[in-house]
């Protein structure tokens, strides 16, 4: 038996939900920076306070996927509680966060925040998995990211589009302006309408159904089992590689925020010591064994992805934090965060965000399935990060802040890719029982990028770039040339 197949009604009905998720994601991205520095962050704070969100992201989406694989509440079905309940956090941060006027206070909404889009998104890449039958989950993929790309547009656009009408752009004696405030509102309203809609305008299948499907849980070897059979030596070698990361940090005098990932890696550590000693007690189904099982066990196909993955957001974190502060300074000839140009800068960094976003909405409909259908998922992918790193090597060639537009059309087609491409390939590589936690798992290699570049990136810019923010984007460029190059491992059947 085999799952019936989605017309393009169903298929968006499927996808819209994150649609506002990404407008909460795009109002983050665009926005964040500029509200820390304009609640007195320095250009050097700006690491550590954006750690919260991958740090979170880490945390939540395997605990998420596991949690999702395993629910079932009869008509509130199996993915959709998450959305709502994620969609509802987001929806409250959003509230407030312009009305924090303390520093603390925003980045510990910024961790409520993108914990909340976690909740919500990590289900969502399950979904399309569980929804659809395998030859529509490249569509499945491209329509879900048209509306990330749409949505990032929409929340990427607020403050400009508010600017223009007329609300104030600038708070007197500092501050979030209103143009920020006023976005964050409106996109918290657009955030939970749009998850209400697909919670609302679809059906999951029942347990029954999967397994008619030929999706039982049963029908898959149950790797946290295979723990027990595993020796702890790797596990002290994280533990030692934390403490060793931890040791270089205080005697180089490196970034505070080094000693977050050299805990990190002495907790992976510690976590899998505890797995291994409970799966060889005979206690293998609970969450920390079997997550800890299935992330050592990860298919072959999503290792060699997850090492493209890792340079991919490595990349495209570095623009997040920094495309703010390299715009003003070396475009705007602002780094004052109280100056009109730098809130200007802001702005323009904004527009440039929809930019992006909006030539992913139609790269993912209209190119990906045509190259795809050409010269294969795998080429495909190669192809559109090699554009995107010429998308970033081209800010330092650019004077003029309005050509900068084509240097996002580079960057969005990557970003197109990056969203669509991975979860296609995985969606149909994998075992659908376990998808949610899978995908949670794989999403640990968007989040530690993530957090690599929040806690060294800081260093590294300090010693040799001190005030010239602009060499991130060259790093930028790099680490997605180091993607196309790792794509060339993954190989996929019928494709040379």
């Amino acid at each position: 038996m085999e799952k019936p197949r989605q017309n393009w009604a169903g298929l968006a009905n499927i996808s819209f939900g994150f649609f506002g998720i990404q407008i909460g994601f795009a109002l983050q991205n665009a926005n964040m920076s500029r509200v820390f520095q304009s609640l007195g962050a320095s250009l050097d704070d700006l690491p550590a306070l954006w750690v919260a969100a991958p740090l979170t992201g880490l945390l939540v989406q395997p605990v998420i996927g596991y949690m999702s694989d395993r629910t079932w509440l009869g008509r509130f079905g199996r993915r959709r509680p998450y959305f709502l309940a994620g969609a509802l956090l987001a929806a409250l941060s959003l509230l407030l966060m312009p009305l924090s006027g303390v520093l603390l206070a925003s980045a510990v909404l910024l961790w409520l925040l993108d914990a909340s889009l976690n909740v919500s998104m990590e289900p969502f890449r399950a979904f399309v998995g569980d929804m659809l039958r395998k030859d529509q989950h490249t569509a499945g993929y491209a329509v879900q990211t048209a509306f990330i790309g749409a949505g990032a547009v929409l929340g990427s656009l607020f403050p400009y589009l508010l600017d223009h009408l007329g609300v104030a752009n600038e708070a007197p004696g500092g501050g979030i302006p209103d143009t920020v405030r006023y976005s964050f509102w409106a996109g918290g309203l657009a955030l939970f309408a749009s998850v209400l809609w697909t919670v609302f305008n679809t059906r999951e299948y029942s347990p029954e159904e999967q397994a008619a499907f030929g999706e039982s849980a049963e029908a898959h070897a149950d790797t946290s089992a295979a723990l027990g059979a595993r020796g702890s030596g790797p596990s002290f070698w994280w533990i030692a590689a934390g403490a060793l990361l931890a040791v270089i940090t205080e005697q180089f005098r490196l970034e505070k925020e080094v000693y977050l990932l050299a805990g990190l890696l002495a907790g992976y550590g510690l976590l899998s010591y505890v797995a291994i000693r409970l799966a060889r007690a005979g206690r293998s189904q609970g969450m920390l064994t079997s997550v800890v099982g299935d992330f050592s066990g990860m298919p072959p196909i999503m290792k060699r992805l997850a090492l493209v993955q890792f340079f991919s957001w490595s990349a495209l974190f570095i623009m997040w934090i920094n495309t703010t502060p390299v715009v003003a300074r070396n475009f705007f000839g602002a780094a004052d965060p109280e100056s009109a140009a730098y809130q200007e800068a802001g702005n323009w960094v904004g527009v440039l965000f929809s930019v992006y976003n909006g030539v992913a909405a139609l790269a993912a409909l209209l190119l990906l399935p045509l190259l795809s259908r050409r010269i294969g998922k795998a080429r495909t992918h190669m192809a559109c990060l090699l554009a995107g790193a010429a998308g970033y090597a081209s800010f330092f060639v650019i004077k003029d802040p309005s050509v900068l537009i084509v240097s996002e059309i580079g960057v969005g087609i990557a970003w197109a890719s990056i969203l669509a491409m991975p979860y296609a390939i995985l969606a149909s590589s994998l075992p659908q029982a376990k998808l949610g936690i899978y995908m949670g798992l794989f999403n640990v290699f968007v989040v530690v990028p993530q957090l690599l570049v929040a806690t060294v990136m800081g260093s590294i810019m300090k010693a040799f770039f001190p005030d010239q923010p602009i060499w991130t984007m060259a790093f930028a460029a790099g680490t997605l040339v180091l993607a196309a190059l790792a794509m060339t491992r993954v190989q996929l059947p019928g494709e040379a």
